[in-house]
C-alpha cells in the first residue's frame, strides 16, 4: 500500500477536490431549489387569485340592478356560483355597514365569511379601486384569499361579489414540493460527492503511478550503482595505500568511472522511456559481442564462462548491457559460489548457475518489481529490469531449471 508524505498530500488534495465538487454542486442546487420554491409559491398564489378573480368577475356580470333592486336569480344556476368554495354578495351601506345579501360555502368551510371588520375592509378596497380587488381576510380562524368584484348600479357601486378560497391545500402541496426538493438536492449532493471522489481518484492515478515510477527508479538506480561505486572505492583505497599499484589502480578507476557513466546514461534513458518523453532507439547490433564486452567489464568475472555465436538483433545497447549485467551479477551473487555459464544463441541469452534453484511457484513472481529475496537469481529489482528491457525489445524473460541442477535465467529477443 502506498504511503509517504507525497501520497498523503495527494490524498488530501483528492478529498479537498471532492469537497469542492460537492460544495459547488450544493450551491448550484440550492440556487435552483430556491428559484423553484419561489416560482412555485408565486405560481400557486397567482393560480388561486386567478380562480377566485375569474369567479368573482363572472358572477358580478350576471348580477344587475333594476329600479334600484339587486337581482340574484343567476346565482342559483350558475356553475361558477355552485362550485365556489365560499361565496357572498355584499350590498352597499345606505348608510351603515355593508349588508350580506347572499352567502354560501362548501360543507368543509366552518365560517363562510369574514367578520364585519373584514367585510368593511373589503368594501372600502372595492370602493377605492372601483375594480376587482384581492386581499387576505380571516374567516373561521383561517386565512382565506378573497376576490371582490363590484356590481354597478348606474354610476355607483351598489354591491360586490366576494369569492374566497382556502390556500391550505395549495400550501400543503407547496410544502411537499419543498421537502422533495430538499431530499432530492441532498441525494444529488451525495451523488456528486461520490462521482467527484471517483473522478478525482482517477485523475490522481497518473500522479500516483509517477510516484511509483520515481520510487522504483531510485531503487533501481541504487541497485545499479552500488556495486561499481563500492569497487571504485576499493580500487582508490588500494592505489592510495600502495604506490606500486597506483598506476594500475588509476587505470581501473578510469574504467570504473566510464562504466558508471554508461550506467547513469542507461538509467536516465530508462527513466525517460518510462516517463514517455523518449522512445527506445533500436539499432542493429551484434548481441554476442555486446554480451562478451559486458561480462568482461564486470569486476568479478573470473568465474564466468562465455560461449557465443554470431547473432544480430535490433536493440538498445545500453539497456541490453544493463539487463545482461543484472543476470550475470545476480547469478554470481546468489548462485552459491558456483561457476556461471553464459551462452548466446539465436535470439537467446542464457545465464546458468549451479545453485539450489528457485521453486516453480516463484519463477514468475521474482520478475515483479519490489519482490525481494535470497533466491539463486537475486532480487526482484534486478530481474524486474531484465523483464522490462526484454519487453521493450519485443521479447521475454524467464527462469527454468537446468539439467543436472541449477537454474537458467534467459533473455529471449527477436532476431533480424
Amino acid at each position: 500500500m502506498r504511503s509517504g508524505p507525497a501520497v498523503a498530500h495527494l490524498q488530501r488534495v483528492r478529498w479537498a477536490t471532492t469537497l469542492l465538487f460537492a460544495a459547488t454542486t450544493a450551491l448550484c442546487l440550492l440556487f435552483l431549489a430556491v428559484l423553484a420554491v419561489r416560482t412555485d409559491a408565486r405560481s400557486r398564489t397567482n393560480d388561486l387569485d386567478n380562480d377566485v378573480g375569474r369567479r368573482a368577475d363572472g358572477l358580478a356580470r350576471t348580477l344587475y340592478y333594476d329600479g334600484g333592486v339587486l337581482h340574484l336569480d343567476a346565482l342559483a344556476e350558475d356553475d361558477l356560483a355552485l362550485s365556489a368554495e365560499r361565496l357572498a354578495v355584499v350590498r352597499a351601506p345606505a348608510p351603515g355597514l355593508p349588508q350580506v345579501r347572499h352567502a354560501s360555502a362548501a360543507p368543509a368551510a366552518r365560517a363562510p365569511l369574514p367578520d364585519q371588520a373584514g367585510l368593511d375592509d373589503i368594501w372600502r378596497q372595492v370602493e377605492h379601486e372601483q375594480e376587482t380587488v384581492f386581499m387576505a381576510a380571516e374567516a373561521g380562524g383561517r386565512e382565506i384569499q378573497w376576490a371582490a368584484a363590484p356590481v354597478w348600479d348606474g354610476d355607483r357601486i351598489g354591491a360586490a361579489v366576494l369569492v374566497g378560497a382556502d390556500p391550505a391545500q395549495s400550501l400543503a402541496a407547496h410544502d411537499r414540493l419543498v421537502r422533495r426538493l430538499a431530499l432530492g438536492c441532498a441525494a444529488l449532493v451525495l451523488a456528486a460527492a461520490a462521482v467527484g471522489h471517483l473522478l478525482s481518484g482517477r485523475a490522481m492515478r497518473p500522479a500516483l503511478r509517477g510516484l511509483d515510477r520515481q520510487e522504483q527508479f531510485l531503487a533501481e538506480a541504487a541497485h545499479e550503482l552500488r556495486t561499481p561505486l563500492a569497487t571504485l572505492r576499493l580500487v582508490v583505497e588500494t592505489g592510495g595505500t600502495s604506490p606500486a599499484r597506483a598506476p594500475a589502480a588509476l587505470d581501473e578507476a578510469v574504467r570504473l568511472v566510464d562504466r558508471l557513466g554508461r550506467l547513469v546514461t542507461g538509467l536516465l534513458a530508462r527513466a525517460r522511456v518510462e516517463a514517455g518523453t523518449q522512445d527506445v532507439e533500436l539499432t542493429p547490433l551484434r548481441l554476442d559481442q555486446l554480451v562478451e564486452q559486458t561480462v568482461e567489464e564486470l569486476p568479478d568475472s573470473t568465474g564466468v564462462t562465455v560461449t557465443t555465436e554470431a547473432v544480430v538483433v535490433d536493440g538498445d545497447p545500453e539497456l541490453l548491457a544493463q539487463a545482461v549485467r543484472n543476470l550475470v551479477e545476480n547469478a554470481l551473487r546468489h548462485g552459491g559460489g558456483t561457476p556461471v555459464d553464459v551462452s548466446v544463441t539465436a535470439g537467446r541469452i542464457a545465464v546458468r548457475d549451479h545453485g539450489p534453484g528457485v521453486p516453480a511457484e516463484d519463477r514468475t513472481r521474482v520478475f515483479e518489481r519490489r519482490v525481494t529475496g535470497t533466491t539463486s537469481t537475486g532480487t526482484g529489482t534486478g530481474l524486474a529490469i531484465v523483464r522490462w528491457v526484454a519487453e521493450l525489445h519485443g521479447g521475454t524473460a524467464r527462469l527454468s531449471p537446468a539439467p543436472g541442477g541449477g537454474l537458467y535465467a534467459e533473455l529471449l529477443l527477436p532476431v533480424r
